[in-house]
């Protein structure tokens, strides 16, 4: 049997699109004699389709395309998933499903088992689990198909009293398909790779994986699609944020055999190359759906803001950034060189638009209420502000988005300014700390010198005071982004983090300002999800809890 496997990049609810795309592919396969075609979970519809799924025209849409695709398969078969009608009365309206096709028809109807919902999933919201299992057979095979998080029981501590593979083994299935639908995070390859590797060996059958590439807004997913052999050894590995389709023979002593030269890696990317290539389709992915073309940002000098206008300009071409200097009375000449300077090196479009005039206006207007009380954040915060005003002004003149430049390690702790600096249409580096942002900006400059070198070896500072620097407010960067990703991503207690050797008091203060900021970051763009655990839909804290703050 030959096999095709079809990682490629849909768009959530553009059934159009989704539905081309997949019967193009299924006439090439067709053309290259492939028997069977895979795609990947919820492809129809794109993942995730979140609060859609509750419109039952939207279910309608799903199946309609579904059968423009059945039509297509008279000499191939496929398999796609959907969101389908659950036909028991009991339990929640929807399953998640696998349909299998062939000579024109849906043979077969395969319903998700395992429903994650942690983290940015939340699946167990719309869909019924599975609670049968039964194989396929097709041109004298057995395949047992599962789908995503169907295969991930496997682990040290299991989330499922369940696993599916167990009831289906006993049906003696010669191969498994798994479809599935994994975002990416910069240490999740190897986990995907070393789960999926456990389940053929430990079932003894060769596993096809199938995953989605592209991003849908905050959600990158990185394809890196899978096939072992019958003992976990790795056969071939798609590429990694790229679409791609390959095919393989499987013959009956459930050897397979690839159809084209493999692209498995010799060695695993680092995370700030795996980080730049998902930025990179974020951003893309976020305007090419969205039907924009022009990013605006601010551009201050400092390296935050310098990395975001470089991945901008790799992702959508030099002439779609605009970046505007925005200078106030205590930005330093260096800094606005330094811009200038990146300016020059990436050949973008920019505008200068000074501030001075604009905040003393409202310094000014609001001397009466101010009654003479010394200069303080709200001065700062109004500069900030100020800037927010021009480029949202620009974006409504020119139809542009604005990319906010925040990192991690500010929007955690709140060291930045609400309708300021934090606004956006998205948020580029909102997952990166800001200790990764310095390694992004020199893995930018691999080549050549793109972030001017003065912007990498300064000190940070928002420059909003005379001789500011970001260490005058926050614990050198070093020092505080160690302590926030324990804190964030691997959720540990204060006493916890302090026994690893972190100062005690630093840790509390720290921690204390992540809580304390809930607020701020409830009123920030998306966040383009890179780590593990990013502030957004996958990190859920309440406002008011008093709890570490």
């Amino acid at each position: 049997m030959k096999i095709a496997l079809a990682q490629l990049n849909y768009h959530v609810g553009n059934f159009e699109s989704n539905t081309a795309k997949i019967i193009d592919h299924i006439h090439q396969a067709e053309k290259l004699g492939a028997d069977l075609i895979v795609f990947a979970e919820l492809c129809v519809c794109g993942y995730p389709s979140r609060d859609f799924l509750e419109f039952n025209e939207y279910i309608s849409l799903c199946e309609d395309a579904a059968q423009k695709i059945a039509a297509e398969c008279r000499q191939i078969a496929c398999i796609i998933g959907l969101p389908t009608v659950n036909t028991n009365p009991e339990g929640k309206d929807l399953n998640n499903s696998a349909y299998f096709i062939e000579q024109g028809q849906v043979k077969a109807i395969v319903n998700k088992a395992l429903l994650p919902n942690y983290d940015i999933f939340d699946e167990y919201r719309y869909f019924e689990p599975s609670t049968t299992f039964k194989c396929i057979d097709f041109k004298g095979y057995r395949i047992a198909l599962t789908i995503c998080e169907d295969l991930w029981n496997t682990i040290e501590n299991p989330l499922y009293i369940t696993r599916p593979m167990d009831m289906l083994i006993t049906e003696q299935p010669d191969v498994m398909i798994n479809i599935a639908a994994s975002p990416f995070a910069y240490n999740h390859d190897e986990e995907r790779i070393n789960i999926l590797k456990d389940n053929a060996s430990r079932y003894q059958l060769p596993l096809f994986y199938v995953n989605h590439v592209g991003a849908q807004t905050e959600l990158i997913f990185d394809g890196g699609s899978l096939v072992f052999d019958r003992n976990g050894a790795l056969i071939d590995e798609l590429p990694y944020f790229a679409e791609s389709v390959s095919y393989y023979q499987l013959d009956k002593q459930s050897a397979v055999v690839p159809m084209q030269p493999v692209t498995t890696r010799t060695k695993k990317d680092s995370d700030i190359a795996q980080i730049h290539q998902a930025l990179i389709l974020g951003i893309r992915d976020y305007f090419n759906k969205s039907g924009f073309k022009t990013a605006t940002l601010g551009l201050s000098g400092g390296i935050d803001s310098a990395v975001v206008c470089a991945l901008a300009a790799e992702a959508l071409g030099p002439e779609n950034v605009m970046a505007v200097l925005l200078p106030s009375r205590f930005s330093s000449d260096h800094s606005i060189k330094d811009a200038e300077d990146l300016v020059k090196n990436l050949d973008c479009k920019s505008e200068l638009v000074p501030i001075s005039g604009i905040t003393e206006a409202f310094e000014n207007t609001l001397k009466p209420q101010f009654n003479n009380l010394p200069f303080n954040i709200a001065e700062e915060n109004i500069q900030s502000r100020s800037r927010a005003v021009v480029l949202m002004a620009l974006c409504n003149k020119f139809g542009y988005i604005l990319l906010n430049t925040s990192n991690k390690s500010e929007a955690a702790v709140g060291y930045g300014t609400l309708y300021g600096d934090m606004c956006g249409g998205i948020s580029v580096i909102g997952d990166v700390y800001k200790t990764q942002v310095f390694e992004l900006a020199k893995y930018l400059n691999r080549d050549r010198e793109i972030i001017p070198i003065n912007t990498i070896i300064k000190p940070p500072s928002a420059e909003l005071r005379p001789n500011q620097k970001d260490t005058d407010s926050l614990p050198e960067y070093d020092i505080l982004d160690p302590i926030l990703a324990q804190y964030i991503e691997y959720r540990c207690s204060p006493a916890e983090i302090i026994k690893m050797g972190y100062d005690g008091d630093t840790v509390r203060r720290v921690l204390r300002l992540v809580n304390l900021a809930e607020h701020k970051r409830y009123q920030t763009p998306p966040i383009l999800r890179v780590s593990p655990k990013a502030f957004g839909m996958g990190r859920r804290m309440p406002i008011v809890g008093k709890y570490l703050s």
